[in-house]
């Protein structure tokens, strides 16, 4: 998609100080012509979170077409058509959406963006490159584009305003965590909030992510886990890379390998990252552990891969908006208290900059493979001073009391 100009980016920062969850669509010459446009990483992810449609479960083929009723939005009027949601047989079925158009209503051109909103089951889209949406809602009539835009940031506000108050209310005071582990007040907290335990793709309570941490840690931050791919990979399991790279701990029988991996710069063991963003790929690559003049260090072979747009995909999904909860913790007859003293609110990160935070090393990959608790996890992490710049819009409360 082509960068924002300065009328679309009035308008997304709008609708994202609003918290309205959208995902946007460029309009190509080609799409128009021919009445058909890519369903990106991130419209499918918003889709799938929406629980509009799920592009992994549609089968190939017209048969398997789904059409979906779509409110067109424009500055004083709403018109109402059908979204066709379809993976073709020829190409590899790569997923497809085209919103049929009205009438005798020229609502969009050749390159404009379109913003999508999901709402009760419902598509509504607007063009951010014609409609002033922050006109339209300080206008003094109400408009069906008014209303939506009202009606959600309403409902968005309410959320979270109900989860700092039931953090306020549970866990400004002294609480004992549930065990004495790293995970031990996230587990603590979630259980608080009665959310059970969630290492999975959805965020934790009503839309928003949690993720607790001790305040003098300077530990990284768990953005998400995802597996590799491994068609892709030289290596097709986590054991295949154990048996490789791995090492037997003391006082075990069996290889293991609990390591991270940063870009541009060997472990131990010689793995590290190298984003490739031509290939659309995030390597785990075994390097050299000579350094070259230039600093950098001579790959020697492929491990695993990533692909880039389903890192993506992860991170829309599980971040769209996430509450960071630092806690003030104490020792007291061998267990651990806590309190909530802050809380980080961040929305919509930004997945271009995300492949840069990578390549920076910023971002890193632990894997902890072959664990005596099973399950293998490929843990992507990000240093606490580097959330801002995935995350650009953010609020923090103080919740210290003394």
């Amino acid at each position: 998609m082509r960068p924002y100009n300065a009328f679309e980016t009035k308008n997304v920062k709008f609708l994202v100080d609003k918290q309205i969850d959208f995902a946007t669509i460029q309009i190509t010459e080609t799409g128009l012509k021919k009445s058909i446009l890519d369903a990106t990483a991130p419209v499918r992810a918003f889709f799938k979170e929406k629980k509009v449609h799920d592009y992994d479960l549609q089968l190939q083929g017209p048969e398997h077409k789904r059409t979906i009723d779509t409110h067109i939005l424009t500055e004083t009027s709403q018109h109402l058509t059908k979204t066709s949601l379809y993976r073709p047989v020829t190409k590899k079925g790569d997923p497809r959406l085209w919103i049929n158009k009205v009438h005798g209503i020229e609502f969009l051109h050749a390159n404009d963006i379109f913003a999508l909103i999901a709402h009760k089951g419902i598509l509504f889209s607007v063009n951010l490159t014609t409609v002033d949406i922050s006109n339209v809602c300080h206008l003094q009539i109400d408009t069906p584009l008014k209303d939506l835009v009202l009606e959600l940031s309403h409902e968005k506000n309410s959320v979270s305003d109900e989860l700092i108050g039931m953090i306020r209310d549970k866990m400004t005071d002294w609480m004992p965590a549930k065990i004495l582990a790293d995970t031990g007040i996230g587990r603590t907290v979630e259980s608080a909030l009665g959310i059970e335990m969630n290492p999975f793709k959805n965020p934790d309570y009503k839309g928003i992510e949690l993720k607790s941490h001790r305040e003098a840690s300077r530990v990284r931050n768990t953005l998400f886990t995802q597996t590799p791919e491994w068609s892709l990979s030289r290596l097709k399991s986590g054991k295949a890379i154990v048996e490789e790279y791995g090492y037997t701990p003391n006082g075990y029988d069996h290889k293991s390998l609990h390591v991270t991996l940063t870009a541009n710069r060997p472990n131990p063991q010689g793995l590290g990252l190298m984003v490739q963003p031509t290939s659309g790929l995030l390597e785990a690559d075994e390097f050299s552990q000579i350094a070259l003049e230039d600093g950098s260090f001579r790959k020697i072979k492929d491990v695993a891969v990533w692909k880039l747009l389903k890192l993506h995909e992860r991170l829309l999904t599980k971040h769209r908006e996430t509450f960071w909860i630092d806690a003030e913790t104490k020792r007291e007859a061998g267990r651990e208290l806590f309190r909530v003293t802050k809380i980080l609110h961040t929305k919509n990160p930004i997945p271009s900059q995300f492949d840069v935070l990578l390549d920076q090393g910023q971002i890193t990959v632990d894997f902890l493979l072959c664990r005596n608790s099973g399950g293998d996890t490929y843990s992507f992490k990000i240093k606490s001073k580097a959330r801002s710049l995935l995350f650009p819009q953010s609020e923090t409360y103080n919740l210290r009391t003394i």
